[in-house]
């Protein structure tokens, strides 16, 4: 219950909830903090932010104070690699990645979470690469006086399946390449696939262990593979031969190597010719000729996932759809750009 009462006989009682100052382009937060005891000194401010009452809160049993509901609300929410202090700053919360890695959010139990009345959570993308401290989510109690029962429910939802949100760290890898081609091959060209690669696994925090060369022959680009997987490398990738054409024979090379799952075509441009495979439970990427004209491309979308521990199948590749028009901009911005972001 709220009992509203004159600004100038709110001297000596305390404040029920945070108040609110905006300073546009310069501040925005509490310039009172919930507790704080009115003095003299106090009036003008207030008045200059439009206070001419204060409310004295009295909380019947089922009832809930906004900063208390946040709280309930931040761990429900909260996931592995996930943390957040309980000082609740006008009813909402702020949760930070825990660790460097990537942003697993889901976007079911969020929605679900989002359609309770009175509470709302927002997210970073999901599998947004993500630094240890970085800000992921904040939640907050819309009311300032809340139903517990409501609370309560809406942190359950968020609580299903080990929260909304995670972090999950990236593994490192020991990277096999496998560059394919005659031309490069017969040394008629100088590859350029190999940096490429090497560099993104690196930033990664992944280590490339080997590179092999062979020419546009299955079997000996079968052989390739085998050698990196019999010295322990737990993730391949390949590049050349992707296309369509007649003498682009590395897909053929990965199913005489073993692969017992391959799903050839992302819904990503450019990257449509993307290859995932699997033999056992080790990743084949074929990445195809675009990766060496556009800075990023389907690679740079899925590496990640997959030192994340993710398995890529013809699913996820089918929902990168949404978001996976590159817009080729004259400088890259990228990752802060709509690539790859699908809701």
């Amino acid at each position: 219950m709220l009992k509203k009462i004159k600004l100038q006989e709110a001297v000596g009682t305390k404040l029920a909830h945070d108040i609110t100052e905006i300073r546009p382009g310069e501040f925005k937060g509490p310039a009172f903090r919930k507790g704080h005891t009115v003095c003299d000194e106090d009036i003008c401010h207030l008045q200059k932010l439009g206070k001419n009452h204060l409310y004295l809160i009295d909380l019947a049993e089922d009832e809930i104070h906004e900063n208390q509901a946040a709280a309930i609300l931040a761990k429900g929410l909260a996931g592995d690699g996930i943390c957040w202090e309980d000082d609740p700053k006008e009813g909402k919360i702020n949760l930070y990645a825990e660790r460097d890695g990537l942003l697993i959010v889901n976007t079911a139990s969020l929605a679900a979470f989002n359609m309770i009345e009175e509470v709302m959570c927002a997210t970073l993308h999901c599998h947004t690469l993500v630094k240890k401290g970085e800000l992921v989510t904040a939640t907050r109690a819309i009311p300032l006086v809340m139903k517990r029962a409501l609370v309560e429910r809406a942190a359950v939802i968020a609580g299903q399946n080990g929260g909304v949100v995670s972090v999950q760290p990236l593994r490192q890898s020991k990277t096999g390449l496998v560059i394919t081609g005659n031309e490069v091959y017969h040394g008629l060209i100088e590859d350029r696939f190999a940096p490429v690669l090497t560099e993104k696994i690196t930033a990664l925090g992944s280590r490339v262990a080997g590179v092999a060369f062979a020419p546009d022959d299955a079997e000996i680009i079968s052989q390739a593979i085998r050698s990196h997987l019999e010295k322990d490398c737990d993730l391949l990738l390949l590049s050349g031969g992707m296309s369509v054409d007649p003498d682009d024979v590395t897909r053929k090379g990965i199913r005489l190597a073993g692969a017992d799952e391959i799903n050839y075509g992302a819904a990503v441009l450019p990257g449509a010719m993307f290859l995932v495979a699997y033999i056992g439970d080790i990743p084949l990427l074929g990445v195809p000729a675009c990766g060496l004209y556009h800075r990023i491309t389907a690679l740079d979308l899925l590496l990640p996932r997959i030192l994340a521990g993710e398995r890529i199948g013809k699913k996820e590749l089918a929902f990168l759809g949404h978001g996976g028009l590159c817009r080729d901009c004259q400088e890259c911005a990228y990752p802060h750009c709509p690539f790859g972001k699908g809701v």
